[in-house]
């Protein structure tokens, strides 16, 4: 790769911008000091610094966000708070997107990467990757739900559901649930219990795939991806 291109993609300004940098003799690669735009380096085995530290490159990126309620699941927005606006710099300049969304209003596990073809895997239909949420219902959720899940609920604009695993924690006025899903229609889990007269209170996403939110994180935390989470979001493959 070239030594303006990686500057570049890891945010160090514009290619103008880094080729001033390496006028000013800033960066060397395995000691020596590059000036030339076009020189390539290797990001794997070559030791770049840029004012005596090192560069760290990396092509993709994998976060873990405890999505806060009040934010969108976008990249971008020009009127609302976005869960890209909650990275530090260092971690915006990959450019993740979010896989899938949270309403704005639900919290919980979001994946952000930039791995296109990972997204792709874990949002395509084809794959019924399972989303698994805890939810606060108002009204007594019933064995009839489960049932009625089980099969699969009309919503309201006369779609019927993939089957849905109801679980409940709690029966009462206000009753706690796990409901699994393996699809993301617009308001989903919503949705559902408004087929069945209920409302959902709260709202949060446990787990997608083999990943289950690191209950460590405090809302609007992140982490990076433990190697071993990335591995096994990469050889996932849904039991039909």
């Amino acid at each position: 790769m070239r030594i303006d291109k990686l500057l570049a993609n890891l945010g160090f300004g514009s290619r103008k911008d880094v080729k001033s940098l390496l006028k000013s003799k800033a960066v060397k690669v395995n000691d020596e000091v590059i000036k030339d735009a076009k020189q390539q380096v290797d990001p794997e085995n070559d030791v770049i610094t840029l004012h005596g530290d090192v560069v760290e490159y990396k092509e993709f990126i994998y976060l873990m966000m405890n999505k806060p309620p009040g934010v969108i699941s976008a990249t971008e927005d020009t009127r609302e708070e976005t869960v890209v606006d909650l990275l530090e710099i260092e971690d915006a300049v990959y450019n993740p997107f979010p896989v899938g969304r949270l309403d704005k209003d639900t919290e919980g596990l979001l994946l952000l990467t930039n791995d296109g073809k990972l997204s792709h895997r874990l949002l395509s239909p084809k794959k019924h990757v399972p989303k698994t949420y805890f939810a606060v219902i108002k009204g007594v959720v019933t064995e009839e739900d489960i049932e009625s899940f089980k099969k699969g609920v009309m919503l309201d604009d006369g779609y019927v559901t993939k089957p849905g695993d109801l679980v409940i924690l709690k029966a009462g006025e206000t009753s706690d649930i796990e409901l699994t899903i393996s699809e993301g229609k617009f308001h989903q889990v919503k949705r559902m219990f408004e087929s069945v007269g209920k409302k959902v209170m709260y709202l949060k996403r446990m787990s997608m795939g083999p990943l289950e939110l690191d209950e460590t994180l405090e809302l609007g935390e992140y982490r990076e991806l433990t190697t071993e989470e990335i591995d096994m979001l990469q050889q996932y493959e849904v039991n039909e």
